[in-house]
């Protein structure tokens, strides 16, 4: 006997789809098979079985450079998350100037302990690599479990330079940690936005020609120079234009061990969401910026072709009033506006519907995008597929249940979505966390503080050979032993 046995449903992973029941105990799947029997029981007939789906970019309980705090804390941004299919979510923990790394995970550590209905980790925001941050305190953070760190290349406040991103870059590749950037060139931002501001061009709108494709295309180029010259793993993360999946997919081919993830906003919504009437268009600002249609399409070709290992949120949720987006006031210019979305909850409806039903993805690289791929890049290695011994993280999914996208669906902290009205088919009507109802029957049964922190391992490389540059090579440098 079994504590659960999920009975009836249509198993997918990122490898197959096949009809078997799931028996679950002490948290973990203990057995696939048929007629298997237990003390609780899920009726899944009809019904798709996918393993939960991992939200590994969100941003949750932070603060900006600025001082704005995103609306969602880990209680509410984690319901969101379970409501949409996901069992696990991997946030960030922002270090800003002035800040020790340990203080800051200690600062999280405050926020998420017995908030969180799903089970969480964090990626480690750097953006102030003193020496003591790059000898003793990320290798701690990586010890403690936080096996990923990003670094920005534009933003004042966030910004690190090209020595900076080398020895960041040379830390983590020496501990087994991943780096992720956020790649848009910061003086080629600057430049035009001087210009468009003193044209008097400052609605939400310009928004989109301030952040120009080739400032993500330069910023990219540079990034993946870098972490082949001391052949470390890099994620380059919201990917935005086909200039940029382009040189992923390029570096991918020569063997570096280079990923990239794009976004839901990047398939969905375009720069025309910007000009809506009066300050609408403050909704959909975001960094890197909504492109076209033209983007759209080749992005989509770039997931299909396996472009991208990761399909993301980037969850980012400023409430539309004076706590957030209008926070500098009703009047204030595209540059005072906080950036960022939310649609930590409709990221996978979305993509089922808009991918899967269509015809534009397989089920296959529907589990591998909600899941896998993220489970395997950032090292939660209990999660991300549908196995004996793996965490009973388990989402079911109504793959003909259509439902029209609100605000009040969502279940945030937020006051409007991204995607209001947008009608989706396929909606996860079950999500389980270590074998434990999270959502079922439309409801919240969890508690908070059901979620656990994750202890992440290394990221899984296989199948990247790297890059090595013959300057740091003693055989064709001169015989120079170069330091880590």
């Amino acid at each position: 006997m079994f504590d659960l046995v999920i009975t009836g449903g249509t198993v997918v992973t990122a490898a197959d789809t096949f009809r078997a029941d799931i028996g679950i105990s002490e948290g973990r799947i203990a057995a696939l098979g048929l007629g298997l029997e237990g003390a609780d029981r899920i009726d899944a007939t009809g019904k798709l079985v996918l393993p939960g789906g991992i939200e590994a970019h969100c941003h949750i309980a932070q603060e900006s450079a600025t001082g704005g705090m995103t609306s969602d804390d880990y209680t509410s941004g984690s319901i969101s998350a379970a409501f949409g299919g996901n069992s696990c979510f991997v946030p960030f923990a922002a270090q800003h100037r002035g800040m020790g790394v340990t203080e800051t995970l200690d600062l999280y550590d405050s926020r998420a302990q017995g908030a969180s209905v799903i089970d969480y980790g964090y990626h480690l925001i750097v953006a102030d690599p003193t020496e003591k941050v790059l000898a003793e305190e990320l290798p701690a953070a990586f010890e403690r479990g936080v096996t990923s760190f990003k670094v920005f290349m534009t933003y004042d406040l966030m910004k690190i330079d090209d020595k900076q991103f080398l020895d960041i870059l040379t830390v983590a590749k020496t501990h087994g940690a991943l780096t992720m950037v956020h790649a848009e060139n910061s003086g080629m931002i600057a430049w035009m936005t001087e210009r468009l501001m003193a044209g008097g061009h400052t609605a939400p709108r310009y928004h989109a020609p301030s952040h120009p494709a080739l400032a993500e295309s330069e910023a990219m180029n540079r990034a993946i120079s870098l972490a082949k010259l001391v052949d470390a793993p890099l994620l380059i993360v919201h990917v935005s234009t086909p200039e940029g999946a382009a040189l992923v997919s390029q570096a991918r081919l020569e063997g570096a061990k280079i990923f990239g993830e794009t976004c839901s906003q990047y398939l969905f919504l375009t720069r025309d969401d910007l000009d809506r009437p009066g300050m609408e268009g403050a909704k959909f600002m975001c960094s890197p910026p909504l492109r076209d249609v033209a983007t759209q399409e080749a992005l989509w070709r770039h997931l299909q072709a396996g472009t991208f290992s990761l399909f993301s949120s980037d969850h980012a949720p400023y409430r539309y009033d004076e706590t957030g987006k209008l926070s500098n006031g009703p009047d204030a210019t595209f540059k005072q506006i906080a950036n960022g979305m939310p649609g930590i909850g409709v990221r996978l409806p979305l993509l089922f519907s808009e991918g899967v039903n269509k015809g534009r993805i397989t089920l296959q690289q529907f589990a591998a995008l909600s899941a896998t791929n993220a489970a395997r890049l950032y090292g939660l290695e209990r999660k991300g597929s549908i196995a004996v011994g793996m965490d009973a993280d388990i989402a079911i999914w109504d793959p003909e249940e259509t439902r029209i996208v609100s605000a009040e669906n969502q279940h945030d902290n937020m006051d409007y979505s991204a995607f209001e009205g947008w009608e989706v088919t396929g909606w996860p009507v079950v999500t389980l966390s270590r074998g434990q109802r999270v959502i079922a029957d439309g409801k919240l049964v969890a508690e908070p503080g059901h979620g656990q922190y994750v202890h992440r391992a290394r990221p899984d490389l296989t199948g990247h050979p790297g890059h090595r540059a013959p300057e740091l090579d003693p055989a064709t440098n001169f015989g120079a032993e170069i330091a880590p």
